[in-house]
């Protein structure tokens, strides 16, 4: 009996959608082990059109945070702030299908966050945006109708793989406001005194990394086993 044959593009987006689960899971959201392992077959049956082709409006999909991530995004408590809220919550993936997704997509993504209560979201999109759409995003956080948490925009290129698998990349392991607090304090340091890490870097983008964070990076040595260095998120 032949093999089902399946068009390119419908494999290609199985990977993407299957590391898009990954990256959330990494991050600390919760997310089913059975749609990060999720076999192509399944896939087709489940998000392919009649004619074979994805259907990428049916592949957005929604995170809750898990108890270990909410504790990392809570703040250090203070005296003003006894009991700190987490600065995360739920999140929206959603797979644009426009061949140019711009200002337009963005501005109606945003108004679908904001409306369904979402802390942050990712829009993944079929071609890179233009400099003015990534102009918006870039100050959507500071925008008082954004989401909260702010937008992300990956291209769909870009989650082919998990580059977090890759042998020649050390784990990133993200720093909670005590830890921090213990790292600058045990060393003597500001946190403008540590190595920085770009949060456009690639493996801090896959990891949802902000600004003023600490990131743990372990790699491995020949002679001492396992090595930790911190980077400043910037």
């Amino acid at each position: 009996m032949d093999e089902p044959k399946y068009q390119p593009s419908l494999i290609r987006l199985w990977r993407i959608w299957r590391t898009a689960k990954e990256m959330m899971n990494e991050r600390g959201y919760l997310v089913l082990e059975d749609d990060m392992t999720m076999s192509l077959e399944q896939f087709a049956r489940k998000y392919a059109r009649e004619d074979g082709e994805p259907d990428r409006s049916r592949l957005n999909f929604s995170c809750q945070p898990g108890e270990e991530m909410m504790a990392k995004y809570t703040p250090a408590p203070s005296k003003k702030e006894p009991n700190p809220v987490p600065a995360i919550g739920s999140i929206w993936i959603e797979f644009n299908s426009d061949e140019n997704a711009g200002l337009k997509q963005l501005r109606d993504y945003m108004n679908h966050l904001v409306n369904g209560q979402f802390y942050s979201g990712i829009m993944v999109t079929v071609k890179p945006m233009t400099g003015m759409a990534l102009r918006f995003l870039r100050g959507v956080q500071s925008l008082s109708e954004g989401p909260k948490g702010g937008m992300e925009v990956f291209v769909e290129q870009d989650l082919l793989v998990n580059i977090t698998k890759h042998e020649l990349v050390p784990k990133h392991v993200l720093l909670s406001a005590e830890e921090k607090q213990q790292l600058l304090l045990r060393y003597r340091l500001k946190e403008t005194q540590l190595p920085r890490i770009q949060s456009t870097d690639p493996v801090a983008k896959f990891l949802g990394l902000k600004r003023g964070a600490v990131v743990k990076i372990i790699r491995k040595s020949e002679t001492a086993g396992r090595y930790a260095s911190y980077r400043w998120v910037i």
